[in-house]
């Protein structure tokens, strides 16, 4: 595989420039290639299943998550990225629908599963003794090279297989079209779990740069985030928009701050107009660059550079041109391609389409289906194409984007519902502006023992922490007698909304 290859490459041509840093700790090239040579065959070794059984890597940015995805692929099986804010009951989903065997438990910390169900070693067991593996058992072509886990409409996770085919596409095009290369230091803000990650991880390993993370300890605290991103030597920034959005809010977040900063890469939600033009007043010196794909699809699959003359000309940014490899289509219902301008759903086709969801053969059905020759996916997005250029107009059902996070709603509903003192939930996104900013449920309860709502609030997010991650919890709770139906019985969400609204 190219992208193997060239770390390969780096590691014996640049041994000792950096690949990672965390949390204080770094890795060479020369460090990563070897211990994860060491961790692919101690992987070989534990995992009785065949050549493409996946393993669960458990940790949140640290130096040996990296080394355990590439000993992973390398001895021949997909992994799993699990970060530390990933529920213990969503994990122990995660296993049973994946059929993992191991988990490789990077962060030191406790981690609460039934150790019945899958054999679980640290890093530094996995990296005791040395070895290596052939080449040929080496993740390839159509074989999985890694399955991140995503919001289910059904209340539990779908995990999305991304080959290293799909990958490779995706790598080559953001090597060859964005101004990335050269050995530069690369942002790393979302959490591995998170396919945005992929956007800066594998594109900065393939060109020889170094991946500088933040973590959410560092996020969470606007001074430390600070002072991490001044010593950081930042060429390249990829995050979601709101990301960048919180950023901004310090007028001291500028080129000042991130002298080299000269690229920004955005994706996983929509790009404000305001945000491309602060970027642009404060980073004089940099490119941004605006891009649009779902998990299915690795990552990204349009890009276009954000102007003052685009900024101009358009309300809502577009977000650009299909890569060279893929094709996009906008269908209406019946599955018949729209002319330029008409709304309709974003198809995806090309060699960066997922091969489906792991154990999941209806919904792959549902969601993918073979187009001219091509794989495709159809997004559930909504759009029109003009001149070429790709436009997103939101969901077509009820999947959001919050905080670049994809998610279900139904699937926060069910869990809603799920608790003692829920007798019947909606749950609807707060959207002033075209962008979800946060979620309210609204709550027929239960006859309860509380005096006082915000108790009953407490008691329920108590009950959803052990099952949803923190960025799926509604902020707000609102109480009624009842939810309101429509004539033929199903739930009236536009009128829901409008009443939490008021």
């Amino acid at each position: 595989m190219k992208l193997l290859d060239a770390i390969q490459t780096h590691a014996e041509n640049y041994p000792q420039t950096e690949a990672f840093r965390s949390q204080g700790q770094s890795l060479t090239y020369q460090e990563l290639w070897a211990l994860s040579d060491r961790a692919a065959a101690a992987i070989k070794k534990r995992v009785s299943g065949e050549k493409g059984s996946p393993v669960l890597v458990y940790g949140h940015m640290e130096p040996h998550m990296i080394v355990s995805f590439l000993g992973s692929v390398k001895a021949g099986h997909p992994y799993i990225p699990v970060d530390l804010s990933i529920p213990s009951e969503r994990i122990a989903k995660i296993i049973e629908s994946s059929g993992a065997e191991l988990l490789i438990h990077v962060s030191g910390l406790p981690v609460d599963i039934d150790s019945g169900r899958i054999q679980t070693v640290s890093a530094e067991e996995l990296l005791e003794n040395e070895g290596t593996v052939s080449r040929d058992q080496w993740v390839a072509g159509h074989e999985t090279f890694y399955i991140i886990y995503t919001s289910g409409s059904t209340g539990n996770p779908k995990g999305v297989q991304i080959s290293a085919a799909n990958l490779q596409s995706f790598t080559d095009w953001i090597c060859a079209d964005f101004p990335i290369n050269g050995g530069k230091t690369f942002l790393n803000q979302a959490p591995f779990s998170f396919d945005l990650s992929v956007m800066d991880l594998y594109p900065c390993l393939q060109s020889g740069g170094t991946l500088h993370c933040v973590t959410k300890d560092a996020v969470n605290k606007p001074k430390i985030l600070f002072e991490e991103l001044k010593k950081s030597g930042l060429n390249i920034w990829t995050s979601t928009p709101s990301f960048v959005q919180m950023c901004l809010m310090d007028p001291g977040f500028s080129q000042d701050l991130l002298p080299e900063a000269d690229t920004f890469m955005f994706c996983g939600e929509v790009l404000p107009v305001s945000v491309a033009e602060a970027l642009l007043e404060r980073f004089p010196k940099a490119r941004i660059f605006n891009t649009y794909g779902p998990t299915e699809a690795t990552v990204a699959v349009t890009s276009v550079e954000i102007t003052s003359d685009i900024i101009s000309r358009h309300e809502s940014l577009p977000v650009g041109f299909a890569k060279p490899d893929m094709n996009i289509l906008i269908m209406d219902e019946q599955g018949n391609q729209l002319p330029d301008g008409e709304k309709g759903e974003i198809v995806i086709a090309g060699p960066s389409v997922s091969r489906g969801y792991l154990g999941e053969p209806e919904l792959t059905d549902k969601a993918f289906f073979s187009y001219e020759g091509q794989w495709a996916y159809r997004t559930g997005d909504a759009g029109y194409i003009q001149d070429g250029q790709i436009f997103c107009q939101g969901r077509l059902d009820f999947q959001i984007k919050l905080h670049g996070y994809r998610m279900e709603l139904e699937e926060i509903e069910f869990h809603v519902r799920q608790s003692q003192y829920v007798r019947s939930a909606v749950v609807i996104p707060y959207q002033p502006n075209g962008t979800v900013e946060y979620l309210i449920a609204a709550i027929v309860p239960e006859e309860h023992e509380f005096q006082k709502e915000f108790h009953l609030t407490s008691a329920i997010k108590k009950e959803l922490a052990a099952f949803l991650p923190a960025y799926m919890i509604p902020r707000k709770f609102i109480y009624q007698d009842h939810i309101q139906m429509t004539a033929n019985g199903k739930i009236d969400r536009k009128r829901i909304r409008e009443e939490v609204l008021v």
